[in-house]
């Protein structure tokens, strides 16, 4: 199918280590977006004055023309500032608009950065948007008329409705979605940046932690800290200068179905399967061809869910298929070696980054004690909203 060439490369990126910080950070989103652009930009041995591109959400210091606030910020003029709003998948979605600019001649480097850290409450005193859970609680939306008075808000009841309909359709192994949490924390032991770098798990705490939300367990919801991260995508004429090895950007897909479950036709056949068909298929690979995958983590039905969907096995049997494979990097299916944002934890929507720099930081090399061998390929997956917002890419490492 037409798509990428594959022309255009990760060649840099910068991930703050993950903090729980109990008051907010002194400093502007624009400054840590600024700080962040700098990091991932020496990463990859770039001199910023070549930087014509870039892509960024929202941030806190405006509510429009985030892009042109940032490149005023940044003091440079570009050719392409795209903004994305895609929840926890706005990370992936960055990733493939800034590979297509560069395959269009549109720009040849571009920074993709989401900060994430707390910053200052309003000084006007006023509840953020969304405090009540909902992604919109203004007049007129669906949320604010259907959602907000019968309280069906925020992430765990969600999320929780969705494993119960997955067990209704298919049962229920809790011993298989621990042990998904459990494998991540092996990672995220190996991977010393790591929230929980320093604190082992097995399948029985995670069985004997908190219920939350029927079926889900406290040590199965993601772990909220602050951070941030940044990538660098560049052409294939300054890839070949960068300081490391080039991942190339050769598959990606993209779906979104609705905003939240309220409004799904289908709970638990999520919109990754498309995406990933067609990232597949962009990149001429099949399945099989993944050295390891880095899907997005909130829950660990999340997880589940993806592989199912994304076409790693049948829908019905990811259970199966967890207890059938070592999902740790040193296993036979290497899987969020950076513990995920289960164990790694979750900077806000910096967490989907999260996911692109491991798969990046293992095609590398980069990965240290928890290095997959010999790692050319690996799949990334981003998910918005209730598993409404879902971005695929197919990642390779250059020859």
């Amino acid at each position: 199918m037409a798509g990428l060439s594959g022309a255009a490369s990760i060649i840099g990126f910068a991930e703050w280590r993950p903090e729980r910080r109990p008051t907010a950070s002194p400093t502007p989103a624009i400054d840590q977006w600024a700080r962040l652009a700098k990091a991932a930009l020496d990463d990859a041995g770039v001199d910023p004055r070549i930087v014509n591109g870039i892509v960024t959400s929202s941030v806190f210091e405006t509510e429009m023309f985030a892009p042109a606030t940032v490149a005023e910020y940044l003091g440079i003029p570009v050719n392409f500032a795209e903004f994305v709003d895609l929840g926890g998948a706005t990370a992936a979605g960055m990733i493939w608009r800034a590979a297509v600019a560069i395959e269009l001649g549109i720009a040849d480097v571009v920074v993709c950065a989401l900060p994430a850290s707390p910053t200052p409450p309003d000084p006007r005193g006023t509840l953020p948007r969304g405090y009540v859970g909902s992604s919109s609680d203004r007049y007129g939306s669906p949320q604010a008329e259907f959602e907000i008075p019968y309280g069906n808000l925020a992430q765990n009841a969600p999320y929780a409705q969705i494993a119960q309909r997955y067990a209704h359709e298919f049962g229920y192994d809790a011993w298989a979605l621990a042990k998904i949490a459990a494998d991540q924390r092996a990672n995220a032991n190996a991977y010393p940046p790591a929230y929980f770098h320093d604190t082992p798990l097995t399948v029985d705490d995670v069985l004997a932690s908190p219920m939350i939300a029927d079926p889900i367990h406290m040590l199965e919801i993601v772990m909220p800290v602050s951070g941030g991260a940044a990538v660098v995508v560049a052409g294939a004429d300054v890839a070949a200068r960068s300081r490391h090895r080039p991942v190339r950007i050769t598959g990606f897909g993209e779906r979104l179905a609705y905003k939240t479950p309220t409004y799904a036709q289908d709970l638990i056949r999520t919109p990754i399967g498309p995406a990933a068909d067609q990232a597949f298929a962009m990149a001429g690979l099949a399945r099989g061809d993944i050295d390891m995958v880095s899907v997005y983590d909130c829950y660990t039905i999340t997880v589940l869910m993806t592989l199912e969907d994304a076409g790693f096995c049948e829908k019905g049997t990811g259970a199966q298929f967890v207890r059938d494979h070592d999902l740790t990097y040193r296993g036979d299916f290497p899987c969020n070696t950076h513990g995920g944002q289960l164990s790694f934890g979750q900077p806000t929507r910096a967490g989907g980054m999260s996911h692109v720099c491991d798969a990046t930081r293992q095609i590398m090399g980069r990965a240290g004690g928890a290095q997959v061998p010999d790692c050319d390929r690996a799949f990334v997956s981003g998910n918005g909203g209730i598993m409404s917002e879902q971005v695929a890419l197919v990642l390779e490492g250059a020859r």
